[in-house]
């Protein structure tokens, strides 16, 4: 009875078209995938940047990302009921205006010459990308047929890389200066009284770059404030004065065991790329500018991923697909333990690619069948994204305890683990036909109902 139910749900997911008819929208919304895509990995030359400027510890640079994953974790449920009130238009607008407004702040950072100033600027920059995702992820799963949701998020989604490659191409060409003091030097230009005007400048790189980002930003919640937006079925719920409760998600067990392994997703994730040039500055001989090209190798492999695995989830189960590529990605991460040098840097490269299809496979797979409750799942899911803020620091500390980042890597290893149990486990929690919820329609859009 089970293989004929799997046989009749795929048949339908193969019949089903992915993208909406309001195309114009869909590729709209896209854009805020690249858009958050190239500031999330700017974050990782920025720790290396810091590390540098501020001559700091490998854990307390790690902070670059518990400050900006922080974000995520206190502002999804706020968005969440935002958007349970005005709508995902609403929390998107929302969100650009808090994630441009962050990276502005970074000018007032620089000039104060503190580390402080600019966690708190990152902080901000987190809080504004959390209301994007908690808006963008959950609106492109339902912007059509349901039995399509994984492959229509995995292909937005798959823009996201195109922005992560872009930010880590800007930061190591703009952030980056190039200049990598020896021990000598640095001793020589203190005595001279020139080593802080040297770690000032350094510091400095990194506004241009953040006051340009902001500014388009800003530019572009103007235009997405000008756009129409359809309403979803599931935004009819208000009409009913049925909008969800967190209470009634305590009764769906895949979207608990989601929110688990999309917290080990995305702090296996941060924490492999972020430490991935101070891995090679301490294994290799390596620049800093190289280091960063393998860092974009990571993430163009990530790219090839999701463009390449979208279309098999024609064929095959999304969630077969999830658990086999967190197992693949425990066999990266071990051998980057193992042979820490080049052959453990080409595995953490080779991770990028079985990473690509994780966050919108867990996130559409955690979503489906919860009807009036979605946009509140919707945040609990990217509340788990706060998992970006607490692997980095703890590889950062069994790095600084033990003297080799390569022990620290154990940390994301966990967390590619709890994936792959999830993505093998997933089929038997998954409500029938991926919906147990009775007010739960079909989730696609309908045409006439605008903000």
């Amino acid at each position: 009875m089970q293989v004929a139910t799997t046989s009749k749900s795929t048949t339908a997911s193969s019949a089903a078209p992915v993208f909406p008819t309001q195309m114009a929208l869909f590729v709209l919304v896209t854009v805020l995938f690249f858009l958050w895509g190239m500031s999330n990995n700017l974050t990782d030359i920025l720790v290396q940047q810091f590390k540098k400027s501020f001559e700091l510890s490998l854990f307390s640079a790690q902070l670059v990302q518990t400050a900006n994953f922080l974000g995520y974790f206190c502002m999804a449920i706020p968005a969440a009921l935002v958007m349970r009130r005005w709508g995902y238009k609403a929390g998107m607008i929302m969100g650009l205006t808090l994630f441009g407004a962050g990276m502005i702040l970074f000018w007032p950072a620089a000039v104060s010459g503190l580390y402080t100033p600019f966690l708190i600027a990152l902080f901000a920059v987190g809080c504004g990308a959390s209301v994007l995702e908690t808006a963008a992820n959950p609106f492109m799963a339902q912007f059509g047929p349901a039995e399509t949701s994984e492959r229509r998020l995995n292909f937005a989604q798959s823009f996201n890389p195109p922005g992560t490659i872009v930010g880590v191409i800007i930061g190591a060409r703009f952030i980056f200066s190039g200049v990598e003091l020896k021990a000598p030097q640095v001793a020589a230009m203190k005595l001279a009284g020139t080593y802080a005007g040297y770690l000032h400048s350094e510091l400095m790189r990194v506004v241009p770059t953040y006051l340009v980002l902001g500014s388009v930003v800003l530019l572009f919640a103007v235009a997405l404030s000008r756009m129409k937006f359809p309403a979803m079925q599931s935004e009819h719920e208000g009409e009913a004065g049925d909008k969800g409760t967190f209470g009634a998600l305590l009764h769906y067990p895949h979207l608990w065991f989601a929110v688990l392994a999309n917290f080990c997703n995305v702090g296996a994730q941060i924490s492999t790329w972020s430490n991935l040039i101070p891995y090679m500055k301490q294994y290799t001989t390596v620049s800093e500018r190289t280091a960063a090209g393998f860092l974009t190798a990571t993430l163009v492999a990530l790219m090839l991923g999701r463009f390449v695995t979208t279309p098999l989830m024609k064929y095959i189960s999304a969630s077969k697909l999830l658990g086999l590529y967190g197992a693949a990605n425990v066999l990266m991460i071990a051998l980057a333990i193992l042979r820490p040098g080049m052959l453990g840097a080409y595995g953490i490269v080779a991770s990028g690619f079985f990473l690509s299809i994780m966050f919108p496979t867990i996130f559409a797979l955690g979503l489906k069948g919860l009807g009036p409750n979605t946009k509140l799942a919707g945040s609990l899911l990217v509340m788990a994204i706060v998992g970006g803020a607490l692997f980095p620091p703890v590889l950062g500390w069994i790095a600084r305890s033990t003297g080799q980042i390569a022990y620290g890597y154990v940390v994301p290893l966990i967390g590619f683990a709890v994936v792959a149990i999830y993505g093998f486990a997933a089929p038997l929690l998954l409500p029938p036909s991926g919906n147990t919820s009775p007010d739960a329609g079909p989730l696609t859009a309908t045409i006439g109902h605008t903000m």
